[in-house]
């Protein structure tokens, strides 16, 4: 099977999960079209706890609040491994300035959005911002014809499962998203927030960082925008069927936070 058949099938396999049709079905195929936060690895670099904990709570989170599987512990990947291209999401997470990417890694990156994956740029340090810059600076050499745009409100990533107003993290951060979008689909975001560092949690079950400047109630919006980021990935067009609207409206109000 090719790579790109394969990423589509498990997008089609995570629509019945996610939003819990045909759960029979669904959980004949065990966890093929589970949520996976795969922590990708450039350079050999992979975000350092605590914050590296954050992936495995995004997981955990999503099964928690909704009917979709996911895998609980986090896997990490290289840009320039073939296991790159086996699922549709990355989590793309670090802090300062880092070298160009290699070719391999280039090509790995390029594939990978081609085929219809995911990318999450997370910046750890949105203070000093090089992460961020260093990650567009890539990109732009990945896909050069597909700059950042601004995310409007009203896209469906902010209602894909919670209706949320604007990304927030560790940091309150920009208002906004930026997004590299080609065709319909938003292909990379860029997170300007440390979303991980909002879902860093300790194993004595205590929330390893705080939350800047409106603690408890930012970190709950920072959780629902992780989920609404994974059914974003599962769902894919899906959820811009308004034929399906008043039943996931229904679900949204019987499930509460």
């Amino acid at each position: 099977m090719s790579a790109g058949l394969l990423i589509r099938r498990r997008h089609a396999l995570g629509l019945f999960a996610a939003l819990g049709l045909g759960s029979q079905r669904a959980s004949g195929f065990g966890q093929a079209g589970a949520f996976s936060v795969r922590l990708l690895a450039t350079g050999g670099k992979l975000p350092a706890p605590p914050r590296s904990s954050g992936a495995e709570r995004w997981a955990y989170e999503l099964v928690r609040r909704t009917s979709a599987p996911a895998r609980l512990a986090p896997e990490r990947v290289s840009a320039d491994a073939p296991k790159l291209l086996e699922e549709p999401f990355a989590l793309w997470a670090g802090s300062g300035d880092m070298p160009p990417l290699s070719r391999p890694e280039l090509r790995g990156l390029e594939q990978f959005l081609k085929l219809g994956g995911l990318l999450v740029v997370d910046d750890l340090d949105p203070a000093g911002g090089g992460f961020g810059k260093a990650a567009r600076r890539e990109l732009a050499r990945v896909l050069p014809a597909s700059p950042p745009v601004r995310l409007d409100a009203s896209h469906v990533l902010f209602k894909s499962y919670y209706i949320i107003d604007r990304p927030v993290g560790r940091v309150l951060g920009p208002s906004h998203l930026d997004a590299i979008v080609r065709g319909k689909s938003a292909q990379v975001l860029f997170l300007s927030h440390d979303l991980l560092g909002a879902l860093a949690r300790a194993r004595g079950g205590v929330w390893s960082l705080e939350v800047e400047p409106g603690g408890a109630r930012q970190r709950e919006l920072a959780i629902r925008l992780a989920v609404n980021i994974a059914m974003y990935v599962l769902c894919s067009d899906y959820k811009d069927d308004q034929v399906h609207a008043p039943f996931l409206m229904r679900r949204r109000a019987r499930r509460g936070p």
